[in-house]
């Protein structure tokens, strides 16, 4: 079974007075290209050959590519604001994407989810990184449906869950801070913008903040350096297929 490496036809003789890196080349090469055994191809230079042995030293898991070294200490971040909104799939995913990037280099991440509260795969991927992605649910099991008033409960939840954010904003321990549906909380009536306002105001200036969800209040776009909206063009959710474990959860 292939690892990851270069496809070697085994049927293929190089010519015996190839030096060893000829033969390497001329063996790969020969199913896929011109060169024949007997056509050499010119050695892999030093610094080349180098950088091979050294992806083979850090290609511990058999990928063929390098395994990344986290810093322990990774200088501070210019802190942005970041918004991810519309009706598109994508958002919690972004999010998702930027905080894995920010653990490749060291840096932590506290990743506060307004409206979720069911296992999902990210969870489960965040403890295998030695503590640098952070979760914390403030949502109910099931989906938030709201008639009328929001239910006490779901409000209290949402609250506690901006206080314990805006903690973990100025606690000096994260990087990155990502309030996942807030946007959505805004929109139930879970949350009121003013003090969501306030939080952002007090971001310092080596963290970054990033809040997610539809519909995002024109005040917060206002105050984000970054705003990217997913546009809904075409989902599969139409065709009757369900959300699948893995790739939506």
């Amino acid at each position: 079974m292939n690892t990851g490496g270069p496809i070697v036809d085994k049927n293929i003789r190089p010519d015996p007075g190839l030096s060893k890196p000829d033969k390497f080349r001329t063996a790969v090469q020969g199913k896929h290209s011109k060169a024949t055994e007997r056509t050499p191809v010119p050695a892999i230079t030093p610094p080349l050959a180098g950088a091979f042995r050294r992806a083979k030293q850090h290609d511990r898991m058999g990928i063929g590519g390098y395994v990344m070294t986290m810093k322990k200490n990774p200088p501070a971040l210019k802190g942005q604001i970041q918004i991810y909104t519309g009706d598109g799939k994508g958002k919690t995913t972004a999010a998702l994407g930027l905080a894995l990037r920010a653990a490749g280099h060291g840096y932590r991440t506290y990743f506060g989810q307004f409206l979720k509260a069911q296992p999902s795969g990210e969870r489960a991927a965040a403890r295998k990184l030695g503590g640098l992605i952070t979760f914390a649910m403030f949502g109910r099991p099931g989906l938030l449906r709201m008639k009328g008033r929001p239910d006490p409960e779901d409000v209290r939840r949402a609250e506690r869950g901006l206080a314990l954010c805006r903690k973990a904003m100025l606690s000096g321990r994260y990087d990155l801070v990502v309030m996942d549906e807030i946007n959505m909380a805004l929109y139930f009536g879970l949350l009121d913008l003013a003090a969501v306002l306030a939080l952002v105001d007090e971001k310092p200036a080596s963290v970054e903040l990033v809040l997610t969800g539809r519909r995002a209040p024109a005040a917060l776009i206002h105050r984000a350096g970054l705003v990217t909206e997913m546009k809904a063009v075409k989902h599969y959710f139409a065709a009757g297929i369900r959300a699948r474990r893995g790739i939506e959860d």
